[in-house]
């Protein structure tokens, strides 16, 4: 997350955030977890052949060989889906890591595995027979300066890969309405510069808490780390701020506040992020 005060490079930074924020780190500054594809498309059916030649118009066209009757009009038919339909660029493990209940799914997909541009969908999966659905995005996102990572440390300026819950939320400005537990405090407040040099003012004004290395439902502010404090923390989803984050994933601030409107804890929300191949899994 930003730590406010100071100024920031493209070296690894010192601390900027706040003196509320000291215990978290991993979030969006110096200091301190794809593009949307449709998920199946049907097969087009078979276009007929050009009339050939100088054929007169009155000729009658002719059947081809073993394709007569209904039995011609079945084979071109589009192919019915065999199941539910799936999020289409994640890989079976990715796929088999969220929860059976979760029924919402954030999906920022990383444009590559050192990268720090990404794209953010939201899928629900209201009918299981039915299966995931594109309702929101694709958003533009930022994540870690460095990149990602499937072992997250203290400062080492990459994004955990994974599937986390998103379970509590808070922020400097009061809840513009959303189910989750939230928190409102002036801890949120960000200052100081970004990577790029960008100013970070409002980069905590919503944020939504990653279930990487925290106890999940806990406030955001919670500085517990389960596994451990070399192992980073503080990974939030936060108001984008225009350049590269310390650790979390950042969305504009309106889809900041579209999406607080729209996750819900009885669907059992998760964050599905990392770099397209990691994603591919």
């Amino acid at each position: 997350m930003p730590r406010p005060g100071a100024r920031a490079s493209r070296r690894p930074p010192y601390t900027v955030c706040a003196a509320l924020l000291l215990l978290l780190t991993g979030c969006a500054a110096p200091g301190a977890a794809p593009g949307p594809t449709a998920m199946h498309t049907a097969a087009h059916a078979p276009t007929g052949n050009a009339p050939a030649g100088n054929a007169p118009a009155a000729h009658a066209p002719t059947r081809n060989a073993g394709a007569a009757g209904p039995g011609a009009a079945a084979a071109r038919r589009p192919a019915a889906p065999t199941g539910p339909f799936e999020i289409r660029m994640l890989g079976q493990v990715v796929r088999s890591a969220i929860p059976a209940e979760s029924q919402q799914a954030l999906v920022v997909t990383g444009n590559s595995p050192d990268s720090s541009e990404a794209t953010a969908v939201l899928y629900t999966r209201d009918d299981p027979t039915v299966g995931w659905q594109p309702v929101a995005g694709p958003w533009p996102a930022h994540n870690a300066l460095y990149g990602w990572t499937d072992e997250h440390y203290v400062n080492d300026l990459r994004t955990p890969i994974g599937v986390y819950g998103l379970t509590a939320a808070g922020g400097r400005l009061e809840a513009p309405g959303t189910e989750l537990p939230y928190v409102q405090s002036p801890a949120f407040t960000a200052s100081g510069e970004g990577f790029d040099g960008e100013s970070l003012e409002g980069s905590f004004d919503y944020v939504i808490a990653i279930d990487y290395n925290r106890v999940p439902g806990a406030s955001p502010l919670d500085p517990t780390r389960p596994l451990g404090e070399e192992r980073g923390g503080g990974i939030w989803l936060h108001v984008d701020h225009g350049g590269p984050t310390q650790g979390c994933v950042s969305l504009p601030e309106d889809r900041m506040e579209e999406l607080l409107r729209i996750l819900d804890p009885a669907k059992v929300p998760v964050i599905v992020m990392g770099d397209v191949a990691a994603l591919a899994r």
